[in-house]
């Protein structure tokens, strides 16, 4: 590791394969817990590339435990995190309002590490157990809609360097690489981003699968369609800017879409909006990601039917439905 950090600190970088192999290297537990600190500040001061990013994936794709769910018609809705906005779980409840309208989502996420609330500290208090067994995940599909897959559970690097990242308590990597290596491999997905920069990247990268993409950043650096602001999608038809205006929205204040001080707070928040309780900005700024999300499924659909499909699922209570059924409530 020395020789790889002392190769980092002359700002060089590393190749797709140079990557792979160091993170693979990672996952096994070989270096200590300064040495993997160390390799991960180093990414906080430049830019990762996209062959350093490209490789890690590769390592976290080829390591992870799979999960055959029967199909891979499925949708992921997930943010890197890392914007410092302290926002609800709003891409985790649009993840319930999408199964809720009749889609199968395949939800992958984490513990906050740079925010107080990720969408697995939410879903635990919540009640809901973590689980890898492939046979509750394909049930939860089936009957949910949708299953939640904990990162860490099928991720060793992730598993491995979990400790340290909350020590850092700041935004690293694997916030980038989160939502590149659900194990399910859905073939639709929505991916918020924190900046341009990293949205084009992520737009490299999905261009050159096969699957329906969006990949959106709210030009204020939300992870997620804020209505605070404009927001950039790239999809495979290209890069666009959205205004509000555009999408029927009036301009939210920040704090109308806060997140709660502590994990319960936040968990308030998330069985208001399920249940029918919440502000009408709180509701308007799910139901636009989870909008966008089946647009991503229907390219062809325009906006206001993909808004509408996700209102009825919130309003019928079949969101809320898809949330007790997964949880056991």
């Amino acid at each position: 590791m020395k020789q790889i950090l002392n190769y980092l600190f002359e700002n060089k970088t590393l190749s797709r394969d140079q990557a792979k192999d160091i993170l693979t290297l990672i996952s096994q537990g070989i270096y200590n817990n300064s040495q993997m600190a160390a390799f991960m500040t180093a990414y906080c001061m430049r830019t990762i590339t996209v062959n350093e990013l490209e490789g890690f994936r590769d390592a976290m794709l080829e390591l992870c435990l799979p999960v055959d769910l029967g199909t891979n018609d499925l949708i992921d809705l997930c943010g890197t995190g890392g914007d410092g906005k302290d926002t609800f779980n709003i891409s985790t409840l649009a993840s319930f309002i999408v199964a809720g309208a009749g889609y199968k989502v395949a939800k992958h996420g984490n513990y906050g590490v740079s925010s107080g609330c990720g969408s697995s500290n939410v879903m635990e208090y919540l009640g809901y157990q973590f689980t890898s067994d492939i046979d509750t995940l394909k049930r939860n599909t089936a009957e949910a809609g949708i299953c939640f897959l904990h990162a860490p559970l099928f991720h060793p690097a992730m598993k491995t360097m979990a400790p340290i990242r909350r020590e850092l308590g700041i935004k690293t990597f694997f916030n980038m690489l989160g939502p590149m290596v659900n194990p399910a491999k859905p073939k639709n997905q929505m991916v918020g981003v924190y900046n341009l920069e990293l949205a084009r990247m992520y737009a490299y990268l999905y261009q050159r699968s096969d699957k329906k993409y969006t990949i959106l950043n709210a030009l204020e650096g939300y992870d997620e369609i804020s209505l605070t602001c404009d927001f950039k999608t790239f999809t495979p038809e290209g890069e666009k800017l959205h205004t509000l205006k555009s999408i029927g929205f009036e301009r939210l204040n920040p704090s109308e879409i806060a997140g709660g001080s502590t994990v319960a707070e936040s968990a308030g928040i998330f069985m208001k909006v399920l249940n029918g309780e919440a502000t009408l900005a709180q509701r308007n700024v799910v139901l636009a990601n989870a909008a966008v999300a089946i647009k991503t499924i229907h390219p062809e659909k325009v906006f206001g039917d993909c808004f509408y499909e996700a209102e009825e699922s919130l309003v019928s209570k079949r969101a809320l439905k898809s949330f007790n059924t997964l949880v056991g409530k």
